[in-house]
């Protein structure tokens, strides 16, 4: 072997021995760092274990109890982050009092910010129910947060088409620089970047509010431009907080331009390490997602990143574990995982509360709590029958007729000397407390005798503000056919149980238009999916009649409603806000209450405008509250089964009469 030879085996050696050398030095000097991110979401101002509807206490909600999960979890590592997702100004009574009845005066720190305060949050997101009071009020709220605000996609409205030149309305992202403690001992800085997002459907949602003055961005699409940014500013770690629901992919795999849920595919957009998300009310890790391709329920990821959604209104506290390695600039996650820790669990039909209420967080809002039950007291009006919503999904029912009815009358006010006085007045409500994601005790039950504000909150509990459409027989056909896609396909014939009700259709978007008569032929399937897409030709409306003809297609009719399905909340089909002639200054509620107050003494009885087709020899059954057995009378064709799943109780509906 010659000389030169030689002296190039020697260097390859020597640099082989370093660069082990090296590397040996590194797994040296490498730490372990344990990590854990809670998340609150939804909690729709739930800040007292306190149902203000049925003005007595509850084992199921509050803020309060959920602190005292916080408070446990943060003792039992050395580090932890703690962040909400947004929903969290509305949602009750007391979100009502403090924005419409109180006020916030200079200085005065909203009620949910009284109690965040003391749990020290890191961060938090705005959800879609935060702009339902006006960007004004929500400015207000804001300044009483101790802790920063982000949202990604929403945007100050210029009044261009161009997306690159749009300001965020706040901080779309933060970069937070946290202090924690190795596994070894050893304190180091990471730098944890914050993410935020929000459906870009609030644009239509809360049209009065933000129209001209705020604009959306699609989710999927900011995050892939700002999540890199992130990284490229140090971030070691990305936690996305969407709030925003599972979701789904197209047929291609790929993310739904648009969708107001876009949580699955936020978890394949790389560098985001962990994902706190919400808006849909379901707890994940949960069965309720064990089919969903890519989520893994016993560890708690989606696609391998860590995720969690808590439940809503305080029901559970989201925890994320994560396990990362490295050094100061050079952190990765090697592990993670999520789990959910409840405040009450079930047992049969009882909920056993699993965790006192936090007497710090009680002690800090009860001047607003106790406010809020006088105000809710205060009587309106007298009823002379029971109004419940029992069996709101599955016949004509008082709870939605009494508001329908006072947005009648409160139309044909208003149009009484207009261009369209004589054209006549239809009137669409839904059940708002019916149960579903809700759960067995989501349901409004008035008895007879006073009727007091907190009533009129229980029948119509969003603070919508009054629309009305102008619309023809065909459009007025075509949104009945869209609310019933609130019904599963009943087969004839079939031997066994046929459950009645979609669990993926909201009872809020189970529209029943009062002023019309119809049957609805449950043997049919579905015309519109949930998107609002149609799905087949068949229509489950029959004899749709007006003062007792056939509709005719071409007629025009005014219908009363509300903001969010005037401007196109629920995507029903003719409604997207560009047929909207009455843009009233008063909440549905509000026209309720005065509605009542006026009248002094109502009649809830419904009017029986529609009903189902008869079908022979099925079985079709759904799930109600084990207390509406009491509520069935001789001329309801509901039969009481026995206990169902999750507290509620089980019920025929018997179809051949």
């Amino acid at each position: 072997m010659n000389h030169k030879k030689r002296w190039a085996n020697k260097l390859t050696l020597s640099t082989a021995v370093l660069v082990l050398s090296t590397t040996a030095v590194m797994h040296a000097q490498s730490a372990t760092l344990q990590l854990r991110i809670m998340e609150t979401t939804d909690i729709h101002v739930n800040l007292v274990d306190y149902d203000y509807y049925r003005d007595k206490p509850s084992a199921s909600l509050g803020l309060a109890k959920t602190a005292s999960l916080i408070k446990t979890a943060r003792a039992e590592v050395k580090n932890s982050l703690l962040f909400d997702n947004g929903d969290l100004i509305q949602g009750n009574p007391l979100g009502d009092y403090i924005a419409k009845e109180q006020g916030l005066a200079k200085g005065q720190i909203h009620p949910v910010y009284k109690a965040m305060n003391l749990l020290n949050y890191d961060a938090a997101n705005l959800g879609n129910h935060e702009f339902n009071y006006g960007l004004a009020f929500l400015k207000s709220a804001l300044q009483g947060a101790n802790f920063p605000y982000v949202s990604a996609n929403t945007y100050l409205y210029d009044g261009d088409d161009d997306l690159t030149n749009d300001k965020n309305y706040i901080a779309p992202y933060k970069i937070l620089n946290r202090t924690f403690t190795t596994k070894e001992g050893k304190q180091v800085t990471l730098k944890v970047g914050v993410i935020g997002f929000v459906p870009p459907q609030i644009t239509q949602w809360d049209k009065a509010n933000l129209q001209g003055k705020l604009t959306a961005h699609d989710i999927i699409q900011d995050a892939e431009r700002l999540v890199p940014k992130m990284r490229a500013e140090g971030a070691d770690i990305v936690v996305a907080i969407p709030h925003s629901g599972l979701g789904r992919l197209d047929e291609a795999g790929k993310a739904i331009k648009g969708a107001e849920n876009s949580t699955l595919a936020l978890s394949k957009i790389k560098g985001i390490d962990a994902i706190l998300f919400g808006h849909s009310h379901q707890p994940f890790p949960s069965e309720k997602f064990a089919n969903v391709v890519g989520a893994d329920i016993e560890n708690g990821t989606i696609n391998g990143v860590a995720s969690v959604m808590p439940g809503f209104w305080g029901s559970h506290l989201g925890v994320i574990d994560l396990q990362l390695e490295g050094d100061e600039g050079q952190w990765k996650v090697v592990k993670g995982s999520g789990k959910l820790r409840g405040i009450y669990k079930r047992d049969g039909r009882k909920k056993i509360s699993l965790v006192d209420a936090d007497p710090q967080i009680l002690k800090a809002v009860e001047g607003e709590h106790q406010a809020t039950i006088v105000y809710m007291n205060k009587g309106v009006g007298t009823t002379t029958a029971p109004i419940h919503s029992y069996f709101s999904l599955v016949q004509d029912d008082p709870s939605v007729q009494i508001v329908t009815n006072a947005q009648k009358q409160y139309v044909e006010k208003l149009i009484q000397g207009t261009e369209y006085q004589g054209i006549p007045v239809l009137s669409a409500g839904a059940p708002f407390k019916a149960g579903g994601r809700g759960g067995a005790d989501y349901y409004t039950n008035i008895s007879k005798g006073k009727i007091a504000l907190k009533n009129v909150a229980d029948l119509y509990i969003y603070p919508n503000t009054l629309r009305a459409v102008l619309l023809n027989g065909k459009e007025v056909r075509e949104w009945l056919e869209m609310s019933m896609g609130a019904f599963n396909t009943i087969k004839a014939g079939m031997s066994g149980e046929q459950p009645l009700l979609n669990p993926n259709f909201p009872s809020y978007n189970f529209d029943i238009i009062d002023g019309v008569t119809f049957n609805v032929d449950l043997s049919k399937p579905a015309r519109y999916a949930k998107d609002g897409k149609k799905v087949t030709d068949t229509q489950r409306i029959v004899n749709l009649q007006f003062e007792g003809k056939p509709i005719d297609d071409a007629q025009q009719f005014i219908v009363a409603t509300n903001n969010y399905r005037a401007s196109g909340g629920g995507s029903f089909p003719a409604l997207d806000g560009s047929n909207i002639i009455i843009e009233a200054p008063d909440e549905n509620r509000t026209v309720l209450a005065r509605h009542i107050f006026e009248q002094k003494t109502i009649d809830p009885s419904a009017d029986k405008n529609w009903s189902f087709t008869p079908m022979s020899n099925v079985q079709v059954v759904f799930e109600s509250s084990p207390s509406a057995q009491q509520a069935i009378t001789e001329d309801m064709p509901i039969k009481y089964l026995g206990q169902g799943r999750d507290g509620f109780a089980k019920y025929q509906l018997l179809m051949d009469k």
